[in-house]
């Protein structure tokens, strides 16, 4: 018989991807349309990345490589995750996807038995509670707000186990809220962890993009803890490579050979060029990109802030604020009732030209997610706008 199967009946289009994909057909229409909607950063891939890349296409780099990534590339990794986060792996406990959704998808495939749970702190990013669905899982939402900055507590995490328990998602600078655990923060959940006996898969996509404090990943806490993590990591918001679709995981080797053996029949291995690349971009690295995003963040939370029927808590990290919006709901602009987040959105695109996002797909229905990941004066003229806009409402 003919259909579509409950798995793939279940699951959500990614909303991020929705508002760009309509937001870049109004653009190429003429329309002069500022997009804030999707994450992705506006500097160019490391020139580094694109020699080695290029190097590799006239050699013949093109063939096959081994499923988990070239162990050069796997040997690089290990040295970066020991030099900055404090973790020693062996490139064997290193695998090479495309893209850190990829290997996030991968994480969950390997640990995941149908009817297993796994706590997701809200908000989260879309795609987290889609891929423990297709793996069969139940996401457990444990919400946050901005009473607890948007951080999970140890009393939440440790009301949200059970005896199904699999795994925590634990995503520090946080998407979409900007949120970032400190090392204090980490070893009180990391307590529980243990005790509790389950994984955590931390998401450190943003790690390079903190603004106060150190990172620290969970993994680096000690042994109990390196040996139930599965950091996940990639080159899209650091590096800008997002259309590379480059990740790597990192984790116990057992999980690791069981990830490796999965990706082998999924997709084999990660273009063979853009792993020459990512060796490149590994050495290129500007820290004058954190600096650049930060000042972005200053202007936009202080325009953000000084709005009209909009609450914003300042994010750490990331390239996002997070305001809520829901004094907005009720309210009328040029006699609209808004109805809620994404109405409200879809009143923002059409009448002010700015692309952003109902934070409904991440948990969190009161909030809107805007990007800061473009030029100031793009976002100079989008606060403008989104000024006007709000100071409408009545």
């Amino acid at each position: 018989m003919l259909g579509l199967s409950n798995r793939v009946k279940a699951i959500s289009p990614s909303a991020t991807l929705a508002i760009d994909t309509r937001v870049k057909e109004m653009i190429q229409k003429g329309e002069d349309v500022i997009n804030l909607s999707v994450g992705e950063p506006d500097t160019p891939t490391p020139l580094r990345a694109s020699y080695r890349a290029i190097e590799g296409i006239v050699n013949g780099f093109t063939k096959y490589t081994n499923s988990s990534g070239i162990v050069e590339l796997r040997k690089r990794l290990a040295r970066k995750l020991a030099e900055e986060n404090g973790l020693e792996y062996d490139p064997e406990q290193i695998v090479v996807s495309v893209g850190g959704k990829h290997s996030l998808y991968n994480a969950f495939m390997a640990i995941c038995n149908p009817g297993d749970e796994v706590v997701l702190p809200a908000p989260y990013w879309v795609s987290y509670i889609e891929q423990i669905k297709l793996a069969d899982a139940v996401p457990v939402i444990v919400t946050t707000d901005e009473s607890t900055g948007f951080k999970l507590t140890p009393q939440m995490l440790a009301s949200a186990i059970t005896p199904r328990t699999k795994a925590l998602v634990l995503n520090s600078p946080s998407n979409p809220t900007g949120a970032a655990y400190t090392r204090e923060e980490l070893q009180a959940l990391a307590a529980i962890v243990v005790e509790r006996d389950i994984y955590v898969i931390s998401d450190e996509i943003y790690e390079k993009l903190l603004y106060t404090g150190e990172h620290v990943s969970i993994a680096a806490l000690g042994p109990e803890l390196k040996e139930r993590t599965l950091v996940v990591n990639g080159f899209s918001k650091a590096f800008g490579m997002t259309g590379w679709r480059l990740g790597y995981m990192a984790g116990p080797k057992d999980v690791m050979k069981a990830v490796a053996d999965f990706q082998s029949h999924v997709t084999s291995n990660v273009t063979s060029i853009a792993q020459l690349a990512a060796l490149g971009a590994l050495d290129d690295y500007d820290p004058a990109q954190r600096e650049m995003f930060r000042e972005r963040l200053e202007y936009v939370y202080g325009r953000i802030a000084a709005m009209q029927h909009v609450r914003c808590v300042k994010p750490q990290g990331a390239f996002y604020v997070f305001p809520n919006v829901g004094d907005c709901f009720g309210k009328t602009f040029r006699g609209a009732v808004i109805r809620d987040a994404d109405h409200l959105c879809e009143l923002i695109l059409e009448h002010c030209r700015v692309g952003v996002v109902a934070g409904t797909g991440f948990g969190a229905p009161r909030n809107i997610r805007i990007s800061y990941a473009v030029r100031l004066e793009r976002l100079r003229e989008a606060m403008d706008r989104l000024e006007r806009f709000f100071a409408e409402i009545e």
